[in-house]
């Protein structure tokens, strides 16, 4: 026998006289794992994945775009209003200024007053226009959230057409290295939307 195969033949000889003297649980732990192991592959292999470009759909419904333009038009509109009321408070604290070296301490003090309570219910109102929760968030929401649905519902109906298992949001935070264009359903989302893929809504 060559010195290389004795060596192969001890390596063995070792290796089960080691499988051998190790503890049943700790054996059935192993036979487990592997079992558990090649198990979560196979299942993973006979998966079906594909993904989507949500951004890309969207641009495609009449809606959306419309839902869009209400939501900027509002956000301008207060926006302007928020505007109006600092504008009113640096105006007042301008004349403020010019004006106190002729006032009393109690004029004074009224006009900060005045300043003040300007200044804080400019503040609320901002934060209540565009302040988490607020007014401009609820409104989005409840108008993108329905068209949101429907988009998620031409998802599913295509991933059970389809068989499908498992899509993907592409511009998610899971990372694609690489995605092969014919796993892209986004075509078929926008078909049974009743859309014409590469149309965009004006």
């Amino acid at each position: 026998m060559r010195a290389k195969d004795s060596l192969v033949f001890q390596f063995r000889k070792v290796l089960t006289a080691d499988l051998i003297n190790l503890p049943i649980n700790v054996m059935k732990r192993i036979i487990l794992s592997v079992v558990f192991t090649l198990a979560s592959l196979t299942m993973a292999v006979a998966q079906r994945l594909a993904f989507v470009d949500s951004e890309y759909i969207l641009k495609h419904m009449p809606e959306y775009n419309s839902a869009q333009k209400q939501i900027s038009a509002l956000s301008a509109q207060w926006q302007k209003e928020v505007d109006a009321r600092f504008q009113e408070i640096d105006r007042l604290y301008k004349a403020y200024q010019a004006d106190q070296i002729l006032m009393t301490p109690d004029m004074k003090k009224r006009r900060e007053a005045e300043i003040a309570d300007k200044e804080k219910t400019a503040k609320d109102f901002q934060r209540q226009k565009f302040g988490p929760g607020g007014e401009l968030e609820q409104k989005s929401n409840s108008t993108i959230k329905p068209i949101q649905d429907k988009v998620a519902k031409a998802i599913q109906v295509v991933a059970e057409n389809e068989n499908i298992d498992m899509i993907f949001e592409k511009n998610s935070e899971v990372i694609m290295l690489y995605a092969n264009p014919r796993y892209d359903k986004s075509a078929d989302v926008i078909t049974r939307l009743g859309l014409k893929p590469g149309v965009f809504a004006k």
